[in-house]
């Protein structure tokens, strides 16, 4: 018999506190003004994702479903049996899918700050795999959050997508730490993107249909909607280049003209050419990322790679106190 959703979020878990507002207009304020990447995924937002993964420039879902094709079984094993899944930053759960196929999992809890697709990923898994516990969490991962009463036990972290890239890298360290502290947790799984050319990395982030120019301008017309923001879109344009004396991706919306812009009652000036960063996609090393995770109390212990090695699943586990 297949186990009921809870009717509304809320009902079995915490929603987040609502700070789009007050993050938008301090990222707004600053000398370099930027917007926190987490507030694309509205349900626009994740569909526009969903697309961007279907383009033929932007490879990392390919290789990480290709990874767990091929390895699942394997992650399966070193993982070990009867482990609470916990899934940040869940979106669609397409990938979920391929490791509860093979993991003995006692309790699924995606966690995501985007309502609406939460709440859908999380009734198709229920119906998929009835006999498994299914509890979605509306929650931030990158702030303290406590898991519903019925995921209480030995539990696993699964961090999929690159997601861990569009932290700076004191961030990314903190997250770390979080999880090698969360009560219960033995260890994660991680998706990171591996360094490669110029030529590849920018291409993935510019692709030919501008999908993923859409996905970024789609955070302005969120604030417009849910804000009273006062942008208009047609004036600024999607830009991405890849620094790499930071090996990273840095994403942009660029004011094509001096405009003013009123969010939240506050006015916001711009001058032609002035950019908001919008997201950064830190691409890694095994060895610099191995690095990074023991300095939080989290040990490798083994990565799997797609044939081309654009990609990277990397097993961690906590090390004991």
């Amino acid at each position: 018999m297949m186990r009921p959703l809870p009717r509304t979020l809320d009902e079995a878990t915490q929603a987040p506190t609502d700070g789009f507002l007050a993050d938008v207009l301090e990222g707004l304020s600053r000398p370099a003004k930027r917007l926190p990447s987490k507030y694309f995924y509205d349900a626009r937002g994740s569909r526009l994702f969903e697309a961007i993964c279907e383009t033929p420039e932007y490879y990392p879902t390919r290789a990480e479903i290709e990874i767990l094709g091929d390895h699942a079984m394997e992650m399966a094993a070193a993982v070990g049996p009867r482990r609470i899944i916990v899934e940040y930053g869940s979106g669609e759960s397409i990938k979920t899918r391929l490791l509860l196929d093979h993991l003995d999992a006692t309790a699924y809890v995606p966690v995501d700050v985007s309502r609406e697709p939460l709440l859908a990923a999380s009734a198709a898994i229920q119906r998929e795999y009835p006999k498994l516990k299914v509890l979605p969490l509306h929650a931030d991962f990158t702030r303290p959050f406590a898991l519903p009463a019925g995921a209480l036990g030995r539990s696993l972290v699964y961090f999929p997508g690159s997601t861990i890239g569009n932290f700076e890298p004191a961030e990314a360290t903190a997250l770390l730490r979080n999880i090698a502290r969360s009560p219960g947790c033995e260890g994660a799984l991680v998706g990171i993107d591996l360094v490669k050319s110029k030529q590849v990395l920018e291409a993935a982030y510019n692709d030919r249909d501008m999908v993923t120019a859409a996905f970024n301008l789609n955070l302005l017309h969120r604030i417009n909607s849910e804000l009273g923001g006062e942008f208009q879109p047609g004036r600024f344009s999607h830009r991405a280049v890849y620094n790499e004396a930071a090996a990273r991706i840095e994403m942009y919306l660029v004011s094509k003209i001096d405009q003013v812009v009123g969010v939240g009652g506050r006015s916001f000036s711009f001058r032609a050419r002035e950019a908001i960063l919008t997201e950064l996609s830190h691409k890694y090393t095994l060895d610099g990322f191995s690095d990074m995770s023991s300095s939080t109390g989290l040990t490798l212990t083994q990565a799997w790679t797609d044939d081309a090695a654009r990609f990277a699943v990397v097993h961690l586990v906590r090390r004991a106190a």
